[in-house]
């Protein structure tokens, strides 16, 4: 009998261990999430995640707080007070190169989306991005990826972070009313605040990361951008959890693929619509290309985001950097598995 419960039990634990993440209860089932910006299109897959219920159906319960910034975020998980964060996959890059383990889990986005414009009326000041010394432009926060984008596009072009000025405007209603009102020469942010200020004839577009062109004319190919990342010893310690949130966003991924604008407005809150439907269907169809197909960052654009930051980084240009430490995609692997 001794040897027949000893066989059972054994069977049971194999039978646990082969139970897809779905079907195992989350170690750690309520979590906080950070974003830096969530009405922006850039964070569209969390949002989608959030409203189709695709964290209840992993049985999470998933607290989101939105910062200014994704600095904010990354310093919010660094500091304890969140546990993983929508960011942007280059501060996996440089929290290694300051000793900190944070690795990403699943791509959202596979190009920035973000765009840098001027003023109509500085349009003949700043003709193009070598013209930009001295300029106040505006950022969602300093130290996030619109900050890192306008970084390398100065260096490209023989200036320097400390040749214009940095003014954190966020994502949302007050950068379009910053711009509008004068208080920045440039800006560097995303939909549906681009398309806002390009329907209303308010800015002129300097660079554009939204396009396959695009991207193909800043980085030399594709430049992953929203991600899914946390500290190491999180996906150490909740693996189920870890397998549970890809499988989330993984869904949003999917849902995205078929999904027209006009879904995507149906879905999200009215006040991400900046008060314009219409105008905001057609940021989504700006947007549209920049989302990842696969859920998988490729080698190719890790070695992109790293040169991105390279340009401008001191700092990075001294460490040496484990790209393949800054991506663990054996979670959407097995999403890929489990959701159709």
């Amino acid at each position: 009998m001794k040897l027949f419960a000893k066989a059972a039990l054994a069977a049971l634990a194999g039978l646990l261990l082969a139970a897809p993440a779905t079907a195992q209860t989350a170690e750690k089932p309520k979590l906080t999430l950070g974003v830096g910006g969530k009405p922006l299109l850039y964070y569209l897959p969390l949002t989608i995640a959030e409203r189709n219920g695709y964290f209840k159906e992993q049985g999470l319960d998933v607290t989101i707080n939105d910062f200014g910034g994704g600095a904010k975020s990354l310093q919010a998980l660094i500091g304890g007070s969140i546990d993983v964060v929508t960011g942007a996959y280059e501060h996996t890059i440089r929290m290694q190169a300051k000793g900190q383990d944070i690795v990403s889990v699943i791509e959202l986005g596979r190009y920035p989306g973000i765009v840098l414009v001027v003023a109509k009326d500085k349009a003949e000041k700043y003709k193009a991005i070598k013209d930009l010394k001295g300029a106040k432009i505006g950022v969602t926060a300093p130290g996030s990826s619109t900050n890192f984008f306008v970084n390398f596009l100065l260096a490209k072009n023989g200036l320097s972070p400390e040749d214009v000025a940095f003014v954190g405007v966020g994502g949302g209603a007050s950068a379009v009313a910053q711009m509008k009102r004068g208080e920045i020469d440039a800006m560097s942010n995303l939909d549906p605040v681009i398309t806002k200020l390009q329907s209303d004839g308010d800015v002129v577009v300097l660079a554009d990361s939204r396009t396959v062109e695009g991207n193909e004319k800043i980085f030399g190919g594709q430049n992953p951008a929203a991600v899914l990342y946390m500290k190491t010893d999180f996906v150490k310690e909740n693996p189920i959890t870890t397998q549970k949130l890809t499988n989330a966003f993984y869904k949003a991924l999917q849902w995205l693929k078929t999904a027209t604008p006009e879904d995507v407005a149906k879905v999200v809150p009215e006040e991400y619509l900046l008060g314009d439907r219409t105008l905001y269907i057609a940021a989504v169809t700006a947007s549209k290309p920049t989302y990842s197909l696969t859920g998988i960052i490729p080698e190719s654009g890790m070695k992109n985001a790293l040169g991105m930051l390279v340009e401008f980084d001191p700092e990075l240009k001294a460490a040496k950097i484990d790209l393949a430490k800054t991506f663990d995609g054996s979670f959407v692997k097995k999403a890929a598995e489990t959701i159709k």
